[in-house]
C-alpha cells in the first residue's frame, strides 16, 4: 500500500526557529549544509555536529520570514535549542520551538493534491513552492512536504483526504528509507559522522562554506580519510519493526558491526537503513541484535557515491 499515493501527519518532527538578522550569520558557523545556497526557492537537508564531527542532529531547513524553521527528530529539539542559544547570546538571533505553531504533511504521489492548492512544485529535490500561506518542498524520490500555520490544519487535512489516501506515518518512512535519506534520533545522538548516513550524497554537507562546527573532522574524511562505516539499505522478512540504534551483528566479528538507523514495515517484513562495516557488507551475512538473530538481506540504494560532485558544493 506503501506505493499508492498517500498523505500523512508528520508527527515525528518538530520545528526548531532561528530568526533575526543575524540568523544566517549565526547558522552558517553551526551547520554543516550552507546557507548561501538557500533562498525562497529552495530547502536543503544538513546536520549539526560536535568538535569531533559526530552529529547532534540532522534536519531539513527552510527559509522562512526573518529566519530558518529546522524539521528534526521531535526529542532532540529540546537539547538543540539549549545549547544553540548558548552561541547565540551575542547575536541578533532569537531562538524558539515553534513547532505548535505550524502543522506538517507527508504527500507520496500528491503533485495533484498540490495543484489543486495552487502550488505546481518542480521536481529536483529540495524546490520549495509557496502559495497563500502554504510552503510545498520537493523530496528525492519525488514525495513533497506541505507545511502550513497551525489554524490550517482541519480545513487543510480534509482537502488533502478528498484526493488521497490518508497513510500511517511508517508508510512515509518507508519511502524514506527507500530514498536512502538517513536521520539522527535521540538513540543514535553522536553516533555518526555525516558520511556515515550518506549526508554529503543527497546535498546535506557543503565543503566550500567554511569553517562550523565539527568541519575540520567531516573535510578531512571526504578528502584524507578512508570511511569504513557507510550507511546500507536492508530488508527483514520478519519479526518487529527495529528501532533506531539496535545493532547488527555478523561472523566477521564477534562484536557489533553497525546501527540501525531508520526502519518501517513493508509488505514483505520491514526495510531500513543501517550504518555497517565495510567488511561485514562485504561478508553479506548481517544479522539483527545478535549474531543469531533475524537475518538481514543487503539493498541497492537509489544514488550513486560520487566525491568529486560531492565536493563541489
Amino acid at each position: 500500500m506503501a506505493d499508492s499515493a498517500f498523505f500523512t501527519l508528520l508527527s515525528h518532527e518538530a520545528l526548531l526557529a532561528v530568526r533575526g538578522a543575524d540568523a544566517a550569520k549565526f547558522l552558517q558557523g553551526q551547520l554543516t549544509c550552507n546557507l548561501n545556497y538557500l533562498d525562497e526557492h529552495t530547502s536543503s537537508l544538513g546536520a549539526r555536529c560536535t568538535p569531533k564531527g559526530r552529529m547532534t542532529s540532522s534536519f531539513r531547513i527552510v527559509r522562512d520570514g526573518d529566519g530558518y524553521l529546522l524539521a528534526m527528530a521531535t526529542e532532540l529539539l529540546e537539547a538543540q535549542l539549549a545549547d544553540l542559544k548558548k552561541y547565540a547570546v551575542f547575536s541578533k538571533s532569537a531562538l524558539a520551538d515553534e513547532s505548535a505553531a505550524w502543522v506538517r504533511f507527508g504527500l507520496s504521489g500528491g503533485d495533484g493534491a498540490l495543484l489543486a492548492l495552487g502550488m505546481d512544485l518542480p521536481q529536483q529535490a529540495d524546490a520549495v513552492t509557496r502559495a497563500n500561506g502554504l510552503t510545498a518542498i520537493r523530496l528525492p524520490g519525488g514525495r513533497a512536504e506541505l507545511w502550513a500555520p497551525a489554524e490550517q490544519a482541519d480545513s487543510l487535512q480534509t482537502r488533502l483526504r478528498a484526493q488521497l489516501r490518508e497513510a500511517p506515518l511508517d508508510d512515509w518512512l518507508l519511502g524514506q528509507v527507500r530514498a536512502g535519506i538517513g536521520q539522527v534520533f535521540g538513540a543514535t545522538r553522536e553516533l555518526f559522522i555525516p558520511q556515515m548516513i550518506n549526508l554529503q550524497a543527497v546535498g546535506g554537507v557543503s565543503f566550500k562554506k567554511g569553517c562550523y562546527t565539527g568541519q575540520e573532522i567531516v573535510a578531512r574524511m571526504q578528502y584524507l580519510g578512508k570511511l569504513k562505516r557507510r550507511l546500507q539499505r536492508l530488508s527483514l522478512a520478519h519479526g518487529e519493526v527495529p528501532e533506531p540504534g539496535v545493532e547488527l551483528f555478523s561472523p566477521v566479528h564477534g562484536s557489533s558491526v553497525g546501527e540501525v538507523v531508520l526502519a518501517a514495515r513493508s509488505d514483505d517484513g520491514a526495510e531500513l537503513l543501517a550504518v555497517l562495516q565495510e567488511d561485514a557488507v562485504a561478508d553479506g551475512r548481517i544479522h539483527l541484535g545478535s549474531t543469531d538473530g533475524p537475518a538481514l538481506r543487503l539493498l541497492d540504494l537509489p544514488y550513486e557515491l560520487d566525491a568529486d560532485r560531492e565536493i563541489q558544493r
